[in-house]
C-alpha cells in the first residue's frame, strides 16, 4: 500500500515546502529604469513590474516554501558582475546575484503582506544593514593607539555602550525613541532605538541597541561630532524631546532652545518649521560620570 505523500507528485511537493526562494526587488522608479538598460529584462513600466512581482510573491507562498525578498540595487549589481566576469544582461546572472543577496544582504521574509506595506519594511532593513556594515568597518579599521596600543575600535564601543547604558538607567518611565545621528563620508548615519522605562541596562546587548551602539562608537573613533535626540511618551502627558550633542566621546545636554531649534528646522533647507503639537522640547538631562569619562585623553 502507498503512503499518502509518497507518490512522485506528492514527494516533489513535500520537497518544494523544504527550498526557499528569494525575490530580488527593484524598488524604486530610478532602479528599474537603471534595469532597462539590459534588452533581457523584460519589463516597460515599474507599476506593472510591481504588480506581477506581488503576484510571483502570493504564488511562492501557496507552494508552502519559505520566501524573502531583498533590494535589488542595479548599481551594486553592475559592479558584481564586473567583478564575477558574468554577463549583466542574463536572467541566470541575476538569479544568480539575487541568491548572492540572500546570502549577503538585507532580506525581509515574506509572509503575505501587501507590497505597499513589503517595500517600507524592506527600504528600512536594508537602510539599517548599510548603516551596521559602514560602522562595524568603522570600528574594525580604526586601529590601535598610537600611545597606549589600545585597540581603538573596541574602546570606542566600549565607551558607547557605557553611555547608552547610563542614558537608560536615566529616561525614567514612558515609552522611549532614541535616534543618533553621526556625519558620514557621503551622508548621515542614523540608528534608532526604543526602550521603555523598565529596561534594564544589561538590554544594550539586543541587536537593535547593538546596532545603535556601534552608530555612536563610530562617531567616537572617529572623533566626529554627532547628535542624540530622546522622545518619551507617557500615557495623558505631552510626549518630551531631550537632546545631547556627541563631542570627544562624551554626551553634553543641548539646551531647551537648542532642542528646539533642532526640531523645528528642516535639515535640507534650514527653514524654520513649525512646532508640533503636544510635545514638550526640554534640555538633555545630565548623565551619572564614570571612570572611563576621560577616554579621549588616552586615544
Amino acid at each position: 500500500m502507498t503512503r499518502t505523500g509518497t507518490t512522485p507528485a506528492g514527494l516533489r511537493r513535500a520537497l518544494r515546502r523544504e527550498v526557499p526562494s528569494t525575490v530580488g526587488l527593484l524598488a524604486d522608479e530610478h532602479d528599474f529604469t537603471a534595469m532597462r538598460r539590459y534588452r533581457t529584462f523584460a519589463f516597460d513600466d515599474h507599476t506593472t513590474y510591481l504588480r506581477q512581482v506581488e503576484a510571483l510573491l502570493k504564488t511562492l507562498a501557496t507552494q508552502g516554501g519559505p520566501t524573502t525578498v531583498t533590494l535589488f540595487d542595479p548599481e551594486e549589481y553592475a559592479a558584481w558582475c564586473a567583478e564575477t566576469a558574468l554577463d549583466p544582461d542574463h536572467p541566470t546572472t541575476r538569479g544568480r546575484f539575487t541568491a548572492h543577496l540572500a546570502a549577503t544582504g538585507a532580506r525581509v521574509t515574506y509572509t503575505g503582506q501587501a507590497l505597499s506595506t513589503l517595500l517600507p519594511e524592506l527600504v528600512d532593513t536594508a537602510v539599517r544593514h548599510a548603516t551596521w556594515e559602514y560602522a562595524t568597518t568603522v570600528l574594525a579599521t580604526t586601529g590601535d593607539c598610537a600611545t597606549c596600543g589600545t585597540d581603538i575600535g573596541k574602546a570606542a564601543f566600549d565607551r558607547a555602550a557605557e553611555l547608552l547604558t547610563r542614558l537608560l538607567a536615566a529616561v525614567g518611565p514612558g515609552t522611549h525613541h532614541l535616534v543618533c545621528s553621526v556625519p558620514a563620508a557621503a551622508d548621515q548615519l542614523v540608528a534608532a532605538l526604543r526602550a521603555d522605562g523598565t529596561t534594564e541596562p544589561a538590554s544594550v546587548a539586543d541587536e537593535p541597541a547593538a546596532e545603535f551602539t556601534a552608530v555612536l562608537a563610530a562617531a567616537i573613533a572617529l572623533g566626529t561630532r554627532g547628535g542624540l535626540v530622546l522622545r518619551t511618551t507617557t500615557p495623558g502627558a505631552p510626549d518630551r524631546l531631550h537632546g545631547w550633542r556627541l563631542t570627544g566621546g562624551t554626551l553634553t545636554p543641548l539646551t531647551e532652545a537648542e532642542v528646539f531649534a533642532a526640531y523645528c528646522t528642516d535639515n535640507r533647507t534650514g527653514e524654520p518649521l513649525p512646532p508640533e503639537p503636544g510635545v514638550e522640547h526640554r534640555a538633555g538631562f545630565p548623565l551619572t560620570t564614570g571612570p572611563d569619562d576621560e577616554w579621549t585623553t588616552h586615544h
